[in-house]
């Protein structure tokens, strides 16, 4: 059953990102806005920082894919995107302090990294028209915004639950 709940908490935040922004009241925010809930990716990157590097990197490329077959048009983005920022993560982790504020903090930096990532990739490829400042201030802060508030109230628990989670798999 111990082996179960990292893979069923990622799937239930999988289907979070997809339902949460169906479910928010349209007055909370402004309708120019958009807004792009990440938390399984941002819950990956603490499995990174409090528990282990390769599980991290495997569980990016398991739900990147599923985000690309589900979400996306284009299988590959998120394949791409997520195992590449967990591990930049990790790379930035073996320099700082792994505490919940830096966490907090280099958990919203790669958030913001996806986004960036993806953005830039549709361009690209011409899925977007958008220009790079209009996507700062229509997605990108209130996107930011809505994660921060989803990692201040998640950051502690799963913590803990990695930390329990990484000592188990040490014995």
């Amino acid at each position: 059953m111990r082996k179960l709940i990292l893979p069923l908490l990622f799937f239930f935040l999988f289907v979070l990102e997809s339902l949460f922004i169906q479910f928010l009241p349209a007055g909370l925010y402004d309708s120019k806005k958009i807004l792009v809930p990440h938390f399984l990716i941002a819950s990956i990157l603490f499995l990174t920082i409090f528990g282990s590097e390769k599980n991290g990197i495997i569980y990016g490329l398991i739900f990147g894919l599923l985000f690309d077959v589900v979400n996306v048009e284009i299988i590959g983005i998120y394949l791409l995107l997520y195992p590449l920022v967990v591990y930049v993560v990790a790379k930035i982790m073996k320099i700082l302090q792994a505490n919940i504020f830096i966490a907090s903090i280099v958990s919203l930096l790669g958030v913001s990294l996806v986004e960036i990532g993806a953005f830039e990739m549709y361009t690209i490829i011409h899925i977007t028209s958008m220009d790079f400042m209009t996507f700062l201030k229509m997605r990108l802060v209130p996107t930011l915004l809505l994660n921060a508030g989803f990692i201040i109230i998640a950051v502690y628990p799963l913590k803990r639950l990695f930390e329990k989670y990484a000592s188990l798999r040490m014995e």
